[in-house]
């Protein structure tokens, strides 16, 4: 078992590693634009669960998934010159949508931004205003 810092530290070095290899050393174009958006190693070391996402977003998650598995072989093997652990756990690549959803979780917070908007100017322009109070209480 590794302890909760080291493990912390074997992640981040991990996704460094994997992200610097992405996009100076594997000349796949499927893997063009992926970004390493989180790796998890689990405690006995035994598997590396590697989270990647793309610019584009799911419209490419097949092609990428299949690049990185055919890919799979080299980067673990550079990952094991590069990150000192006795070994080197297995690599499962997975798709992180969270990119995307927070992207239209935004879209959505602008969407009721403009719509109070428009709500708050239209009550505005209903509204009385204080001198036309004034002439109704004085009727």
């Amino acid at each position: 078992m590794v302890s909760k810092l080291r493990l912390r530290r074997i992640n981040e070095r991990m996704k460094e590693e994997l992200a610097t290899m992405l996009l100076y050393e594997v000349a796949d174009p499927r893997l063009q634009g992926v970004t390493v958006t989180d790796v998890s190693v689990d405690r006995e070391l035994a598997y590396a669960d590697i989270f990647v996402s793309a610019v584009e977003g799911s419209v490419r998650k097949d092609e990428i998934l299949a690049g990185l598995e055919h890919a799979r072989g080299f980067l673990r093997s550079q990952l094991a010159a590069r990150v000192e652990i006795r070994q080197m756990p297995r690599l499962r690549f997975h798709w992180d949508p969270t990119p995307e959803r927070a992207e239209r979780i935004e879209q959505l917070l602008k969407q009721i931004a403009q719509e109070r908007e428009q709500k708050g100017a239209a009550e505005e322009n209903n509204a009385p205003s204080a001198a036309e109070e004034g002439e109704s209480d004085e009727a």
